[in-house]
């Protein structure tokens, strides 16, 4: 069968709650392989709730639907911070990605508390930034960045993810809106673990199943190299 938009393989998924430190419920959702524990995990950051952007931002969902039955991976997506989707509204008012380091925070302490291994943070768009100034965390071991438009991370953030140290892949679509592979890799420049890849066609929103193809393609071939290259049909 050929893996299409549509497909979803077989996985164990649970709604989850996470609970900020500012006193917020924000609902979720944890995908994990069917009949065994995942070899590592992402935790998903989704673009500008103001502009559309949820848990189930297409990406997302879709990693959610493949990745834990192809690559054997844990797939955390949530709404931040007074953002909707099928799954219910969270608690609280969008901020501008300042109130939401809780939200990152609670997202990363649930993934310590019921030991998911190996968290990578997966961010789009607004979910970059947000990667990048609240996501330094002794927990995270690297960082993937979906179309970064570096609007509210500024170069202190940049400067900040190098003194971590941990590894930094950023995917920029060859027509995105806000931030193109030239630009990115002077920007990127400074972070001297970062890897920016660009990507021939694509735009800001990864829209086409050859260009989300090649997306989870990047992750999984940093988070489980072993379970790389993705197969097309199951």
């Amino acid at each position: 069968m050929e893996i299409r938009a549509a497909t979803v393989l077989p996985a164990r998924r649970e709604p989850i709650e996470l609970h900020t430190a500012d006193g917020l419920t924000l609902v979720g959702e944890l995908a994990q392989p069917l009949d065994r524990p995942p070899v590592a995990t992402l935790v998903t950051l989704h673009p500008l709730p103001t502009h559309g952007g949820f848990m189930d931002s297409h990406v997302y969902k879709k990693a959610a639907n493949r990745l834990p039955a192809l690559a054997d991976l844990a797939v955390l997506r949530f709404n931040t911070r007074g953002t909707s989707s099928e799954r219910g509204t969270s608690q609280g008012a969008f901020d501008g990605g300042e109130g939401e380091r809780f939200d990152v925070a609670a997202a990363l302490e649930y993934a310590e508390f019921h030991d998911l291994p190996h968290v990578w943070v997966v961010g789009w768009s607004f979910g970059t930034e947000l990667t990048l100034k609240w996501a330094h965390d002794p927990l995270v071991e690297g960082a993937i960045l979906l179309s970064p438009p570096l609007h509210r991370a500024t170069d202190d953030d940049l400067d900040a993810w190098a003194r971590f140290g941990r590894p930094l892949v950023a995917l920029v679509p060859e027509f995105d809106d806000y931030l193109r592979p030239d630009e990115a890799r002077k920007r990127f420049a400074r972070v001297p673990q970062a890897e920016v890849i660009g990507v021939d066609g694509a735009k800001h929103l990864w829209v086409g199943e050859p260009y989300v193809r090649i997306v989870l393609d990047e992750i999984v071939k940093r988070v489980n190299p072993a379970a790389w290259p993705l197969p097309t049909d199951v």
